[in-house]
């Protein structure tokens, strides 16, 4: 299969190092996330297709993670952005919401974004969803996500019941979900 006939970018939401094992808010599965969306932005950096990278900070130090100024507020270095890739600085969870997202997106041609990062229940679903409502022609890798347990009612929810269900939502109405192996193997 060939590279898809519209522009594609890969969005990389928050992968940061409070994240990641040690980190103030780790997820479960985050290291094995980060290794897909490095594979999918090696793969974007060969084809010369554009990246950008959005990362979270709080807008006050007392922040639960990803503090302003903190190593936890950078990007982790399995996905650090290279020289000339857009970095888009968020306040919110929608990445949209009070950033240049859109402006950056439409600068380059992009009508479909491939989304990865964390979290699933939270920014990635934001992100794809605005996407969506901007028109864009949106895909997730879910291999590529990861999010954490979560506590409704009584109830613990598994991460991986979490991330199921949030997949599913997106997949039922806003976006395509596959893996990232196959999505790798449309840009061949």
């Amino acid at each position: 299969m060939t590279k898809p006939a519209t522009k594609t970018a890969l969005l990389i939401i928050d992968l940061q190092n409070d994240y990641f094992p040690d980190g103030k808010w780790e997820l479960e599965g985050t290291e094995a996330a980060a290794a897909k969306a490095a594979e999918l932005l090696t793969t974007f950096r060969k084809q010369g297709l554009p990246v950008v990278h959005v990362r979270h900070e709080f807008p006050t130090s007392d922040a639960p993670f990803f503090a302003p100024n903190t190593p936890g507020s950078e990007i982790h270095t399995t996905v650090q952005p290279n020289e000339g890739e857009s970095v888009v600085l968020k306040h919110q969870i929608n990445s949209f919401r009070d950033t240049n997202l859109k402006e950056v997106l439409d600068e380059q041609g992009v009508e479909t974004v491939l989304i990865c990062g964390a979290m699933s229940h939270m920014c990635v679903d934001a992100a794809t969803r605005a996407a969506n409502d901007f028109g864009y022609q949106c895909t997730v890798a879910h291999d590529a996500c990861a999010t954490l347990s979560l506590e409704f009612n009584g109830t613990t929810v598994p991460a991986n019941l979490v991330h199921a269900a949030f997949m599913a939502a997106l997949e039922f109405g806003y976006a395509r979900v596959a893996s990232t192996e196959e999505l790798l193997a449309e840009f061949k």
